[in-house]
């Protein structure tokens, strides 16, 4: 989290409405932190989304699209991973943004085969808000054991491994 991954999403999707390109993006309906419908970076730059609730209808949306850009990854289905192979197998750029591991430090969602699928990848970190050394980890800093907790700021901190594993969280 708080590493720029949605900031970079929405450069890339401008960049290719910018050339002229049929971008369609894409959210979970569960991620309503700051927008319904918008994708939201956390300094607020934002860019018009479709909410879906299931990662087939992606493929439904995306005919006749250049690019297609996905936002919060490891809250889709497992049904992501063939969604974006069969789009980029029609010639699609397909953009995805998601974090990796969860509170757990724990492969997260889908997004291991993506990783594993992808033609490219760019890992951004954040900043370990206890020492400023790069940070890996989403620490949560509120007891709760839910795997999936949509929070801000006030929930979870960036914490390279160091800081992490000093407050327990990996063992």
């Amino acid at each position: 989290m708080f590493s720029g991954k949605t900031e970079e999403l929405i450069r890339r999707l401008k960049r290719a409405k910018i050339a002229k390109m049929k971008v369609e993006i894409f959210k979970p309906a569960i991620d309503v932190r700051y927008d319904e419908v918008k994708i939201v970076s956390h300094d607020e730059s934002y860019i018009h989304s479709t909410p879906v609730d299931h990662s087939g209808k992606i493929l439904l949306m995306a005919q006749d699209c250049d690019v297609v850009g996905i936002d919060e990854a490891q809250f889709f289905d497992d049904g992501l991973p063939d969604v974006c192979e069969q789009l980029a197998c029609r010639g699609i750029r397909v953009i995805v943004a998601g974090l990796d591991m969860d509170f757990m430090g724990k492969p997260f969602g889908q997004m291991p085969f993506l990783l594993a699928k992808a033609d490219y990848i760019t890992k951004l970190h954040a900043i370990c808000m206890q020492c400023g050394n790069i940070a890996n980890y989403s620490y949560r800093k509120i007891p709760n054991e839910d795997r999936i907790m949509l929070g801000e700021k006030d929930v979870y901190e960036p914490r390279c491994r160091r800081c992490y594993q000093l407050d327990g969280a990996i063992s």
